[in-house]
């Protein structure tokens, strides 16, 4: 497995940075795994600094940020043949660092969501993801992940573009009783309307609603769930964006996007059908 890694510079800067409180819980899991991570100038020196991976063979250097390190990285994501392909990338964002809206962040992100890869930018999620990938290679439960994985005290987010609507039915559908024991789940209008209706066809109690419907996309929903991940009320998102179409309320979106990174270590989101149908399944095996 192949795995693009960067950083902004807060959180590579010191030794209680965020790229090291990850690598501190998740360095046995990557070693496990034989993750392969391909690792932008600044943030693979600042790892040997810090003495994490130490003689590990599967840390890779690529060139600094402004020598094209990620920029490269978004070519691999699309895929540049068989020994240039990565599966996915890791990417902690500062979201007041000018250099987390250049173009090759954006396009890092959009091309992930595109060929259903991982697109991991907090702390979170990349726990998170080293904990399923662990699960589905036949690995057991690290305790140390309990605390991800205590859904029935977290608040669940279901946000999907008019497009991904479908997609995400399907998902509910498919993934009910893993999103069913989270304490609550939240979504946009539409999506939530539609999330309702499926639950209540399942035999959910149709006095009740199965989420919690905010505003829709335009009229200021993200916004709203913003809110409550910023207060920590909202610990998990599940976001099926169209990638190929602009919106109006983009603004709305990327202040979703910019509270998740804000509190780094508290929120997971996924971005893509495909990312989010493995973790459901992981999320199944593991309580099983």
């Amino acid at each position: 497995m192949r795995i693009g890694l960067a950083a902004n510079r807060l959180h590579h800067h010191d030794a209680r940075a965020a790229l090291f409180r990850w690598l501190r819980v998740s360095e046995p899991g990557l070693r496990e795994l034989g993750v392969s991570l391909h690792a932008v100038g600044r943030t693979h020196d600042a790892i040997g600094r810090q003495g994490f991976l130490a003689g590990y063979g599967g840390l890779h250097r690529y060139p600094y940020g402004r020598e094209g390190g990620l920029m490269k990285l978004v070519a691999e994501v699309v895929g540049m043949g068989p020994d240039r392909t990565l599966d996915g990338a890791i990417y902690l964002i500062d979201p007041v660092d000018p250099s987390s809206v250049f173009p090759e962040a954006t396009a890092l992100k959009r091309q992930c969501v595109i060929h259903g890869k991982p697109f991991i930018s907090t702390v979170a999620t990349a726990r998170d993801w080293v904990e399923v990938e662990r699960i589905h290679a036949g690995l057991a439960a690290d305790a140390g992940a309990d605390d991800l994985h205590a859904f029935e005290g977290q608040t669940l987010a279901l946000i999907a573009h008019d497009a991904m609507k479908p997609a995400m039915l399907a998902f509910a559908d498919e993934h009910f009783d893993v999103l069913a024991r989270f304490g609550e789940r939240v979504a946009t209008g539409t999506t939530g309307q539609r999330l309702n209706e499926l639950a209540w066809s399942r035999g959910w109690p149709s006095d009740t609603p199965w989420v919690t419907r905010y505003q829709s996309g335009p009229m200021g929903g993200d916004a709203q769930i913003a809110d409550r991940v910023l207060e920590g009320r909202c610990q998990r998102a599940i976001f099926f964006e169209d990638p190929h179409v602009a919106r109006q309320h983009e603004a709305d979106i990327q202040l979703l996007e910019r509270a998740v990174t804000t509190v780094t270590d508290q929120a997971v989101c996924i971005t893509a059908p495909r990312v989010a149908a493995r973790w459901a399944t992981a999320a199944a095996l593991r309580a099983g």
